[in-house]
């Protein structure tokens, strides 16, 4: 039987782990506190998952967890950052990570968590035990003089203003309305903006704002990298309230023109920007996926979600490879703008169900990243009939989701 618990005090076997599991060219740096136990990474909570009959007292698996709230449906729900998962060659392939991440979801339960996101290493190995991908991202690289368009494009461009980590709150009214509009946007804290936006790995970022009657409507924050090609502006956030300041931090990169030989922007995709250059072609742009979704428990986070004003309801199959507690039938009851959803007897049929999916594809419906029609045309979903369908796709409908920060 094996044990799974914090690991508070094995720090140096935490770093070497999570160094052979992500970084193994680089050998083993040897631990040093001043240097690995940086601000940035204190953040979260490590977990290691134990043999007590074993010989020896080395973690089989590890695994962070971040405490963060991400905005689902317009309201915050508390979500857990799952990350460096890492387990030595030794003890891979016996079944110690998939027993991490069914302990990790109780532990998740225990805390009332609502939703776990990651960044994969491999979609294929994650979808096994019931996440999928949150959302894409989106990314457009070109030489500066592509973004030439923008200068001289908008009406007010406003003031631009290098800002450091104790001017964090200059940006939170931008980035509110940012995540006002994002499902999955994370609800930052004063500790999540300096040791995560303002700070980086081995390099701070540069952190521009833009500023029109005093206000930041708008802000950057970018690195620049050198290599064989030259150097690059590494745009890693990009956030405007409104289509001016879009254009005001674009006349911003394309000012670095005699700086810089390429601007990479890593945006979410629906920011406009092949539909507003003067020359698209010029412009290289890659969808990927990004993080990945899931969640913790049926019952209570459909009950926590908002609502359309639904006088109805409908009961949904769910079918869970890890967390016993969703694998079941579920009746998911609407009244004033709230959902109520309770467990079935197990005696239930879940072929007798309105609507029938595994956790993974109801959890992209949920955060809104696919619509239930979508999932039932690509063979995720099945619906009884016709008015089933329409009643979870009206309960459900598609919405903006992106999650872009690494954690």
């Amino acid at each position: 039987m094996v044990e799974y618990r914090p690991i508070p005090d094995e720090r140096d076997v935490f770093h070497e782990y999570r160094s052979y599991a992500f970084r193994p060219e680089s050998g083993v740096p040897t631990y040093d506190p001043d240097e690995h136990e940086t601000p940035r990474a204190t953040l979260g909570s490590r977990r290691g998952l134990y043999d007590p009959t074993a010989d020896d007292t080395a973690p089989r698996t590890v695994c962070r967890h971040y405490w963060l709230e991400t905005h689902v449906r317009g309201e915050p729900h508390r979500t857990a950052g799952l990350a460096s998962v890492a387990t030595p060659p030794e003890y891979r392939h016996s079944g110690y990570v998939r027993r991490l991440l069914a302990n990790s979801l109780a532990e998740y339960r225990d805390r009332d968590v609502r939703f776990s996101v990651l960044w994969p290493f491999r979609y294929r190995f994650y979808r096994q035990y019931g996440w999928d991908t949150a959302n894409s991202i989106v990314t457009h690289e070109c030489a500066p003089t592509a973004l030439e368009f923008a200068t001289g494009a908008v009406d007010t461009e406003g003031t631009f203003r290098r800002l450091e980590a104790d001017e964090y709150d200059r940006l939170e009214q931008a980035y509110d309305a940012h995540a006002e509009r994002y499902g999955l946007a994370l609800e930052r804290d004063e500790q999540w903006w300096r040791r995560r936006v303002f700070a980086g790995h081995d390099r701070d970022p540069f952190v521009y704002a833009v500023e029109r009657d005093g206000e930041v409507r708008g802000y950057l924050v970018y690195t620049i990298d050198d290599d064989s090609n030259g150097r690059t502006m590494a745009v890693s956030e990009l956030v405007a309230v409104d289509h001016d300041a879009l254009l005001a931090l674009l006349a911003f990169c394309h000012r670095h023109d005699s700086q810089i030989e390429r601007v990479r922007l890593r945006v979410p995709g629906d920011v406009p920007i092949r539909d507003i250059a003067r020359d698209p072609d010029e412009i290289d742009t890659v969808v990927e996926d990004g993080p990945m979704v899931r969640i913790v428990d049926v019952a209570e986070t459909l009950s926590a979600c908002s609502a359309p004003a639904l006088e109805t309801d409908v009961t949904i199959a769910v079918d869970d490879p890890l967390a016993d507690w969703n694998d079941g039938t579920f009746r998911l009851e609407g009244a004033d703008g709230r959902s109520a959803c309770t467990r079935l007897a197990d005696s239930i049929d879940p072929e007798s169900a309105d609507i029938r999916l595994d956790v993974a594809a109801l959890s992209q419906l949920v955060v809104g990243s696919q619509s239930a029609p979508r999932l039932e045309r690509t063979g995720r979903l099945t619906a009884t009939d016709s008015t089933a369908l329409k009643t979870v796709t009206t309960w459900f409908p598609e919405t903006d989701v992106y999650l872009g920060e690494y954690f």
